[in-house]
């Protein structure tokens, strides 16, 4: 599979990683490797470089693959628990999450250290306020979304891991209920 190239004052991402990565993916896939899942296609980063692939255009690309590995491990699962107790696990996991947003604005996660940056707390403070809406209004919020989401840097602002584990966990229950 190829992709557009970036633009040519633009980085992309490295051709040969990219290609690598995906014909990986794509043998894991067909003879049902499980070491490829979806939380390492969701991690998974490419260099930049010139001449490289356009980066939107892979990432659109590894979101559906994503969604097409989690599709895989959720029927996996249901095959194994039921679809009675895999609904109770993602209930679970929903409710962690809405607990953790619905704490007080400042206090939501934990700091970085005294010298050093997080995410900026206002930001996360105001995405986690639409991560509440989308579980008690039912509000407009995608896995894209989720998944595009970029805070700015901020000294002792919210710790990093904490954060991005939180909305790791938000598209797998979105991808659990979809």
């Amino acid at each position: 599979m190829t992709f557009p190239l970036a633009e040519s004052k633009s980085l992309g991402y490295d051709q040969g990683v990219v290609d690598s990565f995906l014909a990986s993916a794509r043998e894991a896939f067909q003879s049902g490797d499980t070491t490829v899942t979806s939380a390492s296609v969701r991690s998974v980063v490419f260099p930049l470089v010139k001449s490289g692939y356009a980066p939107a255009e892979v990432d659109a690309a590894i979101d559906r693959l994503e969604d097409t590995f989690a599709e895989r491990e959720r029927d996996a699962r249901i095959a194994v628990v039921g679809i009675d107790a895999w609904n109770a696990e993602a209930r679970e996991v929903a409710q962690e999450i809405l607990n953790r947003v619905g704490r007080a604005k400042g206090t939501r996660f934990r700091r970085s250290g005294l010298f050093a940056y997080g995410y900026n707390v206002a930001e996360v403070d105001a995405f986690a306020q639409q991560i509440l809406r989308y579980f008690t209004e039912s509000g407009n919020l995608s896995r894209n979304d989720v998944r595009a989401t970029v805070f700015r840097p901020q000294l002792r602002g919210y710790d990093e891991a904490q954060v991005d584990f939180l909305l790791d966990e938000l598209v797998r229950v979105m991808l659990a209920v979809r």
